[in-house]
């Protein structure tokens, strides 16, 4: 046999297409031949290919070797083909049987001395893999990772040797196992830490019932930030797909996936000096940016106005759609991005503008320069928007009655979920207008008073409809079946900062 056929798995994004690994020995001087737009990692493999198999005691074929990564138009990279090019080149020699070869599917990069070294993006191949019905063969590092894809078959190894053991039916591999998984107590911080605030507490609330956009607006040390940590306790846990969805997002990113907190939703807090490819992802072979790593959880972003507008420019699209396109040249990958936004900022520069303390000594045009920062169209997609205004220092007593409970509040917050999961099967925040038209109608003079709101306060046709997404949360939280004028005229007042806003 002078023929073989191997599976692997590339990495696009958080796709793993299927790659044939074929090899054929020809005759003539000895020569090892990689083709399939390889880049350099994946070229450098010949030798490391050659040293394992000649440490593992193997018999490495002195011919002309031809390597073809097929789609040929598909960029391969990294040390993820080292395994299954080496198990071809052993079968085409007649070492391995080429049928049980051809049964499985293979990631795993080649030690010189024959063991195998983890690789990233396992999550998703584990996932297709299963979908296909292939066992997946990975480096015993991977191991917990590709348990994860429920359903699949996925067996670890930790050298050559073994592989070709299991192969040759002396030994079996171990299956993947996910229990060494040791699951992190999800403990969030309880809301009860916040002191006053009432109306910060209820736009947080309203914000995690129906998964708003939120934006909070207070001089420093108001609470912002200690209230937006507390949204990801309010949330519902989400399902094994949702998770599945987010680890593959993060196996993926380079930064190493946290298997003890696969199960929680992220929440993604970057410093305000973050580039827009920080925040969007990108680079030569493309990597999540911080709106991916956030995929089913919270972007909190701090100081909002200190932001550079490029990259906060960035956030429109992918609020819109929950995707992100990144392209280059060469290909165009595509990252899901579907978060819940929360900022928070500072009035003015100086930060104490309002302040009943007369503190504040910004000019006018200061404040709207400060506030201009950020343009009308972001700011249209911002469903609540609210001034956290100073708590008197009554207010902070140690010994003063604390708010409700996180446990509480999140009771309140899964009721009016599961209204809306069994109304349209997502949160009001993603309704599309066919939806909100339908799940989100008004009696006619309450009709007349968004009318009149939308002239008055020159808001846009996108904040219309977000105002009625925001009532009809209001409306699940209080458990009626209609929208009524109180739940519309709070939902108008939450639109604080677009009032009158420039196109952008």
């Amino acid at each position: 046999m002078n023929l073989a056929l191997a599976h692997s798995r590339a990495r696009v994004g958080v796709h793993a297409p299927a790659v044939r690994v074929e090899v054929h020995l020809g005759g003539g001087l000895p020569n090892f031949t990689l083709v399939g737009l390889p880049a350099a990692a994946v070229r450098e493999s010949r030798e490391r290919v050659r040293s394992a198999i000649a440490n593992a005691q193997l018999e490495f074929p002195q011919r002309r070797i031809t390597v073809n990564l097929a789609p040929a138009d598909l960029p391969k990279e990294g040390g993820r083909y080292d395994l299954a090019i080496a198990l071809a080149i052993l079968a085409a020699s007649g070492q391995l049987p080429v049928t049980a070869l051809g049964e499985l599917e293979l990631l795993g990069e080649l030690a010189l001395t024959g063991e195998l070294k983890p690789v990233d993006g396992v999550l998703p191949a584990a996932l297709a893999a299963a979908r296909e019905g292939r066992p997946l063969v990975v480096p015993a590092g991977n191991g917990a990772e590709a348990a994860l894809a429920s359903g699949g078959q996925a067996r670890v190894a930790r050298t050559l040797l073994e592989v070709c053991a299991h192969l040759r039916g002396e030994v079996p591999l171990p299956a993947a196992d996910a229990a060494d998984i040791a699951a992190a107590t999800t403990r969030y911080p309880d809301l009860s830490d916040v002191r006053g605030q009432a109306a910060a507490r209820r736009a947080l609330e309203v914000a995690a019932a129906g998964a708003h956009p939120l934006l909070f607006i207070g001089p420093p040390g108001c609470g912002k930030t200690l209230l937006a940590s507390r949204l990801p306790g309010l949330l519902p846990e989400p399902s094994e797909t949702e998770a599945l969805e987010t680890a593959a997002v993060h196996s993926v990113s380079g930064q190493g996936l946290d298997l003890s907190r696969w199960r929680q939703r992220p929440f993604r807090a970057p410093h305000h000096l973050a580039s827009a490819v920080a925040v969007t992802g990108g680079g030569g072979n493309p990597r999540p940016g911080e709106v991916s790593l956030a995929h089913n959880g919270v972007l909190f972003l701090d100081e909002l106005a200190e932001w550079s507008r490029h990259a906060l420019e960035t956030l429109r699209q992918p609020m819109e759609s929950g995707v992100i396109t990144i392209s280059r040249a060469a290909r165009q990958s595509e990252f899901p991005a579907r978060f819940q936004l929360v900022a928070a900022m500072n009035p003015c520069p100086c930060g104490w503008a309002g302040d009943p303390s007369g503190r504040c000594g910004c000019s006018a045009e200061a404040v709207a320069r400060y506030r201009g920062k950020l343009s009308g169209p972001l700011l249209d997609r911002i469903d609540v928007q609210l001034a956290v205004p100073r708590l008197p220092p009554s207010e902070l007593r140690p010994d003063g009655p604390p708010g409700e409970s996180t446990a509480t509040v999140r009771a309140r917050v899964l009721a009016a979920r599961e209204r809306q999961l069994r109304r349209t099967g997502r949160p009001n925040a993603q309704l599309d207008q066919a939806q909100t038209e339908r799940d989100c109608a008004l009696q006619p003079k309450d009709r007349l008073l968004l009318e009149r709101a939308i002239e008055q306060l020159q808001l846009s046709a996108r904040a219309l409809h977000r105002i009625q997404r925001v009532a009809r949360t209001l409306a699940d939280l209080a458990g009626e079946d209609h929208i009524a004028t109180a739940h519309l005229a709070e939902a108008i007042g939450y639109r604080l900062l677009d009032r009158a806003a420039p196109p952008g």
